[in-house]
């Protein structure tokens, strides 16, 4: 993604810790991103997404002018969260950390 990738880390990242959430793991694919953040509920993961969502696509667009052809925005209006539970967050890491091999 000729460094886009590596610049959307960085903005989920800086969002992150502007909102006192917990990046766990991180990883951007070709068209998704997998990411296991620990956010405060009061805050709410709807808002730390779209706040990931409109940062992300504003910063990325103008420093990355070949995303601007990607009808008819960066992002779609979806996205998929589940809580891990007592899930071990190793292994939750782990299969996240694998996704770049399938």
């Amino acid at each position: 993604m000729d460094g886009a990738d590596e610049a959307l880390k960085r903005i989920v990242e800086r969002v992150c810790l502007s909102r006192d959430a917990d990046l766990i793991e991180l990883e951007v694919m070709p068209d998704h991103v997998h990411l296991l953040v620990d956010v405060d509920p009061q805050y709410g993961i709807h808002r730390l997404i779209k706040e990931i969502k409109g940062l992300s696509s504003r910063e990325l667009r103008q420093n990355f002018p070949f995303l601007k052809r990607r009808l008819p925005t960066l992002w779609t209006n979806s996205y998929f969260v589940s809580t891990v539970g007592g899930a071990p967050l190793a292994i939750v890491k782990q299969y996240i950390e694998n996704q770049k091999n399938v």
